[in-house]
């Protein structure tokens, strides 16, 4: 009998995403503290997953129905930086904000760029924020609701699948720029996920869902 092929969520390893083969995904998560992955048996449950909690899919079977107490995720800082993106999936127009959280105060919006995705606004808006912030000799902290653009700016590198095109040159210039910016930079800032099941929406949404 065929043997179902397996996909793998990592949520934290040398690269987050969902992966096609145990080899691929032990690449990631071998020898990384701290790494949190879990296999699936079709690629849309992976998918889905790696927009949820670690935790959530992670719990012993007897506990998956129950909720993680409200009290493992404190109240998010207030003196912060949220940020977050958005993707027209009609014409794949994207576009990214910051807001000073204490206030709803917007700080920053970028966009529409076309032919971009959301994975690529959110990390551009990271950066964004951190520049921002050092340009203002600030440490508050940053929040985004994307796991994957976080590990991106980690890894000082953008681990976008998109292909360049003729009529996206500018999103590809800003990611270059993105990423010379990680590499040549250091910050205090710590780069925060929001956790929306326990705190709603972040304030930065567009309201577009």
């Amino acid at each position: 009998m065929e043997k179902k092929p397996k996909f793998y969520t990592v949520w934290e390893g040398r690269k987050s995403g969902v992966f096609d083969s145990w080899d691929e995904c032990k690449k990631q998560v071998e020898g990384f503290q701290g790494a949190k992955y879990k296999s699936f048996d079709n690629k849309k449950e992976a998918e889905e997953a790696l927009k949820e909690n670690y935790w959530k899919y992670t719990q012993k079977a007897e506990q998956k129905q129950m909720k993680i107490p409200a009290k493992a995720f404190p109240p998010p800082i207030v003196e912060s930086i949220v940020v977050d993106a958005a993707w027209n999936s009609v014409n794949k127009d994207m576009e990214y904000q910051g807001f000073y959280l204490k206030t709803k105060e917007r700080i920053f919006h970028k966009g529409p760029f076309p032919k971009a995705t959301n994975n690529i606004g959110e990390f551009l808006a990271i950066v964004h924020a951190l520049a921002h912030l050092k340009k203002h000799n600030s440490v508050l902290p940053i929040y985004s609701d994307s796991r994957t653009a976080i590990s991106w700016v980690r890894n000082k590198k953008a681990n976008t699948k998109l292909d360049e095109s003729q009529g996206n040159p500018e999103v590809f210039e800003l990611i270059d720029r993105a990423e010379k910016w990680l590499k040549t930079n250091t910050y205090p800032n710590k780069v925060l996920k929001w956790e929306t099941e326990y705190w709603g929406e972040n304030p930065a949404d567009f309201g577009r869902k």
